[in-house]
């Protein structure tokens, strides 16, 4: 490549790096007021995340010892597991902000490498966390957040865009109504068609006219969250969105050790079932868990699609200094 190609150059305009700068302090200012403690944890790990949709970056760090096998480390993808480890060793209220690495995410709202908001309070409800999640984003995007916002349960969400109920519908309907994205074939799973219908077809059409938080997913896409005591066939996790943007996801922190260890296995069941590689649980975590992790809410925020809208950019690299094809 010439070097008057100008890849040297960054991705973002210098204006839009003094924007983000000033947005990453006034999140800070955010955080301090409440008194809540910025932690600063590794960005490589020993155990990637289970998640099929999550791919991970291996990293290795040099030889091993001759006759020894080096393990391979892998860049965090978030910094949940690192910060739940110091919620049960004590920690308090704490958030960080840090870069994450994702496999296989390019496009408009996607880099592979990005910024993380991530938080966690201990003792509040998941209606709480929503409420200081919509504080923080009106602090970022000031007066272009929409005036008003909504919660409404995927199942609604789902009845008012699409006219199905996500809970009971059959695979047939689930996969009729993806038939506008005309993406043809087939032989996906139930909680393909939901996703794939959630990206592309009712999260697209939520939090135009108001900030939209998306609360009950269904049970099977927990994750870390705990499930609904009154209704099991969902789980105490919320999405928001912004404009047709995802900005965050929020949990209600799931505590048991044993329960999150067969959620650990079936995750591992069903990538190997898709030929993606499976990965030992991280025994770390899951012995935090067993020592206690106290009541909890917790919330990731995409911090590069917050400032998007923010400033008004059309895509995420306008606010990188530099994307991951320039680094």
């Amino acid at each position: 490549m010439s070097s008057d190609s100008g890849d040297w150059r960054p991705s973002a305009s210098c204006e839009r790096l003094r924007e983000r700068a000033a947005l990453l302090y006034r999140a800070r200012q955010f955080f301090a007021a409440r008194a809540v403690t910025e932690v600063d944890t590794p960005a490589l790990v020993n155990s990637p995340v289970s998640d099929v949709h999550i791919h991970s970056a291996t990293v290795q760090l040099g030889a091993a010892p001759a006759g020894a096998s080096a393990p391979p480390l892998f860049l965090h993808t978030s910094p949940e597991y690192a910060m739940k480890r110091l919620l049960a060793a004590g920690s308090g209220d704490i958030y960080q902000i840090c870069h994450v690495v994702r496999g296989n995410e390019r496009g408009r709202l996607h880099n592979p490498e990005f910024t993380l908001i991530e938080w966690y309070r201990v003792g509040f409800s998941l209606e709480q966390l929503m409420d200081e999640v919509e504080a923080l984003v009106r602090a970022l995007l000031g007066a272009r957040a929409p005036a008003a916002s909504e919660r409404v349960s995927y199942r609604d969400a789902f009845l008012r865009e699409l006219g199905l109920d996500p809970l009971t519908a059959s695979e047939g309907a689930l996969a009729r109504a993806a038939e506008p994205l005309a993406l043809g074939g087939g032989g996906l799973s139930r909680d393909e068609w939901l996703e794939l219908l959630m990206g592309a077809r009712v999260g697209p059409r939520l939090g135009h006219r108001a900030l939209a938080f998306v609360h009950g997913y269904p049970a099977s896409q927990a994750a870390l969250a705990r499930l609904d005591g009154s209704d099991p066939r969902v789980a105490q996790r919320f999405e928001l969105y912004c404009a047709g943007i995802e900005l965050a996801n929020g949990f209600h922190e799931l505590a048991s050790a044993s329960e999150q260890r067969a959620r650990f296995t079936a995750d591992n069941a069903h990538r190997q079932r898709l030929g993606l590689p499976a990965f030992p649980p991280d025994e770390r975590l899951l012995a935090a868990l067993a020592a206690g992790l106290p009541d909890c809410a917790g919330v990731a925020l995409g911090f590069d699609r917050t400032l998007m809208l923010a400033v008004g950019a059309a895509h995420i690299e306008e606010v990188l200094p530099f994307a991951t094809a320039r680094a």
